[in-house]
């Protein structure tokens, strides 16, 4: 049975997806790249995630995860500099779920207009699977767990070198907010051209991005390169009955950033119900959860008095990149301008207005002022 497909939007309500769901003949033609996973005997879940199609499947040999990309979004190329960054913390111990190679060997498989990938299962509990973006932890113990856990999975990561990744959708990281002239930077940017020519996008962004970006350009040349996860949201993680994380997600937006962003990326994926200004209502953010995702972070890696103060002069800027490659999926790859408005009006405008706002005032204080 293959269900018309629905997936998470940009609100609170589900919409028509994107991508076509799994069928099981296509999962059945896919099965003949990996002889060794067996026949398929069902394909009995869909993920709601908008970006790709993806499910759980049981062979005659096991239950896996399977995900398909449309090439605009993902080629087997760009996977793959996903899949060497996962296997890396799979050798060193990281819970992270292996990717399963085909009988070429390689882990993205190419059929037809879809690139295909396919996992081990990861163990836990699934708490969080019909969680929203920006959804809250359902306890500060889950906010803290995933601190420790974000701590220990850069750990891991240190000694991984790669370059930055190629695809130029759907990834997030600071190579916008890097520049020292991030507006020329993002009007030199090709996949937003088609967008942005209509719109008042320089006056707009001068007001709301520049007076963030001039105390926090030399903050971002002092920070050593690290390759992070950048979508750490507790849906993107497993359980343990106690509490404690026992598996890691989805390194889709993965990319050579640095720790201090994706720590910031963890708080404003989980600290601000920014779907309440939907509705205008004022997203206020948990500081509790704040509190025990640093506190846990930091029992693992100490955070410095610097390291906070740069937080919060990163926070109102870590969405940017993000923001504006979800303007160019949605306008260029999806073809519909009014998902592009939305990220550019609601997600990249509206947060930049939120921070300069009472509440992100609220937020970034509190965490300028704290000793972890």
């Amino acid at each position: 049975m293959n269900p018309q497909r629905t997936a998470h939007g940009l609100g609170l309500d589900p919409v028509a997806a994107d991508w076509p769901a799994l069928h099981e003949a296509d999962i059945q033609h896919l099965l003949r790249e990996y002889p060794h996973l067996g026949q398929l005997r069902s394909l009995h879940w869909h993920s709601p995630r908008p970006f790709s199609a993806a499910g759980l499947i049981t062979t005659s040999s096991a239950t896996l995860f399977v995900k398909r990309h449309h090439q605009q979004v993902r080629q087997a190329t760009w996977l793959e500099e996903e899949h060497r960054l996962i296997a890396h913390l799979h050798r060193q111990g990281a819970p992270v779920a292996a990717v399963v190679p085909n009988r070429q060997g390689a882990t993205a498989t190419k059929q037809g207009e879809w690139t295909y990938e396919i996992h081990h299962v990861a163990k836990g509990l699934d708490l969080y699977r019909d969680a929203l973006s920006w959804s809250p932890f359902q306890t500060t113990q889950h906010a803290l767990a995933a601190g420790v856990a974000l701590a220990q999975l850069h750990q891991t990561a240190e000694g991984y070198t790669a370059p930055h990744r190629q695809t130029e959708v759907l990834l997030a990281n600071a190579r916008l907010i890097e520049q020292p002239a991030p507006l020329a930077a993002i009007a030199n940017t090709p996949a937003l051209a088609e967008y942005l020519a209509d719109k008042d996008w320089h006056p707009q962004l001068t007001e709301l991005l520049l007076p963030w970006h001039a105390p926090l350009q030399p903050l971002l040349q002092q920070q050593p390169p690290l390759w992070t996860h950048n979508d750490w949201h507790a849906s993107n993680l497993l359980w343990n009955e106690d509490g404690t994380v026992s598996s890691v997600l989805d390194f889709g937006l993965a990319d050579r950033t640095f720790a201090l962003y994706d720590l910031a990326t963890a708080i404003e994926r989980n600290a601000v119900p920014w779907l309440d200004l939907d509705s205008d209502g004022p997203a206020i953010a948990d500081l509790d959860s704040v509190d025990a995702l640093l506190a846990g972070y930091h029992q693992i890696r100490p955070l410095s008095a610097q390291d906070l103060h740069t937080l919060s002069a990163l926070l109102p800027l870590v969405h940017v990149d993000f923001a504006l490659s979800e303007v160019a999926y949605y306008q260029g790859v999806v073809g519909s301008t009014r998902s592009a408005d939305v990220a550019y009006h609601a997600y990249l405008l509206g947060h930049l207005q939120w921070f300069a706002g009472a509440q992100g005032q609220r937020l970034l204080a509190h965490i300028r002022r704290k000793s972890v």
